[in-house]
């Protein structure tokens, strides 16, 4: 288990709690607050079976750091294949999957209330998602369908070219086991450099940008390292930007864009986002107008796939300055919440405390 986050918890009160949670449609909206009247006690479900375990932990210390602990008491658990454990103090407890509790001092303690924080599978492909939904514990993420299609680029990319206004790239998907197209088939398809990507997952592990024929193989086999399917996509040139947006109350919430330069790297990569390769500009230095139709598309798109809590969309803008393309990279649904991640940035620059943010997802459930 991860001991990092050990200091980070001291700061986090532990109490029991008596719910009984009650589902009234997708995303479990409609979980009761404890019934003692204390704080609701929220679970940041960090972790994962991913190469982006250890990258949502320091997601979840962001978000434990951010929260209004006046309003709810939280815990951390953390989830992998070894386990699930209930970081409580500086013991690692094991979570009872019957009803998502743990047992602490003779007690036990149940949630009210989980947010997801997990990049990569149980956590954003709808797993999770579902287990929470069979207990009835409401949650911070879209609902199943939502979190599973998102997962997969190639079903995502098929999705979004039947909404109008939506452009994505190209693409190629290569499942393993079965035969996959020649290395001169792909390179005359989608051209050259292209990218190869793992058709699930995040934070850039196992992504290649591909610029001759000879780096192909190596690349697809790379990216099955993560993902039984991979996907090769015709590379967009442009700027890159991203928007993230939330649903408070009724209205779908567009934060300040981001606009990523990079430093010394072929594309937006793990050494990119955590390790300082690039400059990320808030609020981006893009004309107004294109500002505008961004965060329109991106409510759109929230609200076509019918999205709840935080989500993040990277897109690539090409042509004329003002007048600009604007192309889908893909979408995230639980995006990083680190010292360094997009989300934090951009809420800083819009003027709104993150905790008023996370609290309005929270409540929006509750």
């Amino acid at each position: 288990m991860n001991t990092s986050l050990n200091n980070h918890l001291q700061e986090a009160s532990h109490s029991v709690r008596v719910t009984s949670p009650s589902l009234t449609g997708e995303g479990c909206q409609g979980g009761t607050a404890s019934l003692d009247g204390e704080r609701p006690h929220v679970a940041i479900v960090a972790g994962g079976d991913s190469s982006e375990h250890d990258v949502s932990l320091r997601s979840a210390a962001g978000i434990l750091s951010f929260m209004d602990q006046s309003r709810y008491d939280c815990t951390i658990v953390e989830l992998s294949l070894k386990g699930w454990y209930a970081h409580y103090g500086d013991q690692l407890l094991p979570i009872d999957r019957n009803d998502f509790s743990f047992t602490a001092d003779g007690r036990k303690h149940t949630f009210d209330f989980a947010y997801i924080t997990i990049h990569g599978t149980p956590g954003e492909d709808g797993i999770l998602q579902g287990y929470f939904d069979l207990i009835q514990m409401p949650y911070s993420t879209s609902g199943v369908l939502v979190e599973s299609l998102t997962f997969n680029k190639f079903a995502l990319n098929a999705y979004l070219r039947s909404i109008p206004g939506c452009h994505v790239s190209d693409s190629v998907l290569i499942r393993r086991g079965l035969a996959r197209p020649s290395d001169e088939e792909l390179a005359q398809c989608l051209g050259l450099p292209c990218f190869v990507k793992p058709n699930a997952g995040g934070s850039s592990f196992g992504v290649t940008k591909v610029k001759t024929l000879d780096q192909l193989t190596p690349a697809i086999d790379k990216a099955m390292l993560e993902s039984d399917e991979v996907m090769v996509e015709r590379m967009m040139t442009g700027t890159e930007i991203t928007c993230g947006a939330y649903l408070k109350g009724e209205e779908v919430v567009c934060f300040p864009l981001t606009e990523v330069a990079l430093k010394g790297v072929e594309f937006f990569d793990y050494e990119a986002k955590y390790e300082g390769k690039s400059d990320e500009i808030t609020p981006a230095r893009i004309a107004d107008a294109t500002r505008d139709r961004v965060w329109a598309l991106t409510r759109h798109i929230y609200r076509t796939l019918g999205c709840y809590g935080i989500i993040r969309i990277d897109y690539i803008l090409s042509g004329e300055a003002g007048h600009e393309d604007i192309n889908i990279l893909e979408i995230n649904t639980t995006p990083g919440m680190t010292a360094a991640s997009f989300i934090p940035q951009q809420v800083r620059a819009s003027g709104t405390p993150i905790s008023e943010v996370l609290s309005d997802i929270i409540e929006g459930r509750l």
